[in-house]
């Protein structure tokens, strides 16, 4: 029973700890810090989403030095926060006046029809968008829609993609979701379950499959050792160039996609 017994001893792991802080930025403006103490935390880092700022230590950390990092760090912080306001001037889903939307990295031009539903189709022959609705379809039913609609690309990518995929790898993925991920591209469950952001589709197509070929090979290696590196780079040779796209461009696919589903 020694097993049991040193179980029953152990100490229990720290849960995570939040509180939120203010911080005056050199602008004059004072925005709140959600400060999070992590088990799991190494270091102190001082992150920036469309949630706001976070900033997250080790228990070993003392508040004083989390203070001195957020201080050192203030440009850089109203820098990031200054991008993410600028969100609020992406053009939503109007009706009639949105004129095109992004799909595989272009600006597909759009033409609005009067119909009995609401259901958005890709012309393969002209290239165009069609989005056919009643007059008096709400603002979430057009949503809805257009939600719909990027589902159906994007799994129409995954599936033409896939196969080639699929006899190297041990198994299957146990299913595939598709999701609003506010940070993420893509994850895999210890399940088997896939997950990936719905943005995907409204950017380049090479860096989809990417972010799919990524995720597949983690049913190959759980972890991002150079083993698992090399099987991607097996499947995915340009990988180094697909994550410097997200670096230049994943923040603006997020939040287009948040702005046009209203999420």
């Amino acid at each position: 029973m020694p097993g049991l017994f040193q179980r029953l001893i152990a100490p229990k792991p720290r849960a995570v700890e939040r509180d939120s802080i203010p911080l005056a930025l050199h602008d004059g403006r004072s925005v709140d810090i959600q400060r999070v103490r992590d088990p799991r935390a190494k270091r102190i880092k001082l992150s920036v989403d469309e949630r706001g700022a976070r900033l997250t230590l080790p228990m070993r950390a003392s508040l004083v030095s989390g203070d001195r990092f957020l201080h050192e760090h203030r440009q850089w912080l109203s820098m990031q926060l200054e991008k993410y306001s600028s969100d609020d001037d992406l053009p939503g889903l109007v009706r009639d006046r949105t004129a095109s939307l992004p799909l595989r990295g272009e600006a597909v031009a759009l033409h609005w029809h009067e119909g009995r539903y609401a259901r958005l189709s890709h012309d393969a022959g002209t290239g165009l968008l069609h989005f056919h609705a009643p007059l008096r379809a709400s603002e979430a039913t057009l949503r809805r829609a257009l939600r719909e609609f990027y589902e159906a690309e994007a799994r129409a990518d995954i599936g033409r993609w896939l196969p080639k995929y699929l006899p190297s790898l041990p198994r299957a993925p146990a299913r595939i979701r598709l999701k609003v991920m506010s940070s993420q591209w893509g994850s895999l469950s210890p399940d088997g379950s896939l997950a990936l952001d719905l943005a995907l589709v409204l950017g380049s197509a090479s860096a989809f499959e990417y972010v799919l070929v990524h995720e597949l090979c983690h049913l190959l290696h759980a972890n991002h050792g150079a083993a698992f590196w090399r099987e991607v780079e097996a499947r995915s040779p340009a990988w180094r160039a697909e994550r410097d796209y997200f670096h230049a461009e994943g923040r603006r696919l997020k939040a287009t996609l948040r702005r046009l589903l209203g999420s």
